[in-house]
């Protein structure tokens, strides 16, 4: 049986608050009235995830002018958080999930295949989510060359 949540466009996002790089709770019923990019990444300081992270932060002017946060997701622990914000310097809200609950939540967590192994990870992964809480698009596998944009492409275009 697979532990994999499907979500569907148009579900209520699944409601979460964990801990940010200060160790401060972040609920997502923080940003009601606000479209949440919630993204989820496997490792803080590693290559895919450092380009997602800076392409996110390098247009987050363009995502808060349409009304929208950034939020990444990884199971990095808060400290992880803090050191990768401050050596890349970051601007997105970054949150650990090390029981990987929230992951699994929005099934960013399961089997994934490399070097013709497979084992559990972080399946990369985006949700829109708009104002009133609901799922507005998907992004089940991620490619991160060019996905902010794609995002904010999608934000454009859902609040035409």
């Amino acid at each position: 049986m697979s532990d994999k949540i499907e979500l569907k466009v148009g579900d209520m996002a699944p409601e979460f608050c964990l801990l940010d790089k200060d160790n401060k709770k972040v609920c997502l019923k923080d940003f009601k009235g606000k479209n949440v990019i919630l993204y989820f990444y496997p490792k803080d300081n590693t290559p895919g995830c450092t380009t997602e992270a800076i392409g996110f932060t390098t247009i987050l002017k363009d995502f808060q002018a349409l009304d929208a946060v950034v939020i990444g997701v990884s199971p990095d622990s808060p400290a992880s958080h803090a050191k990768f914000i401050e050596k890349k310097d970051l601007k997105v809200i970054l949150l650990s999930d090390e029981d990987k609950e929230i992951l699994k939540a929005y099934g960013a967590w399961g089997l994934k295949k490399f070097q013709g192994k497979t084992y559990k990870g972080v399946i990369r992964s985006t949700f829109l989510i708009n104002a009133s809480g609901k799922i507005a698009h998907i992004w089940p596998k991620v490619s991160v060359n060019g996905h902010a944009e794609e995002v904010k492409f999608k934000l454009v275009e859902l609040n035409a």
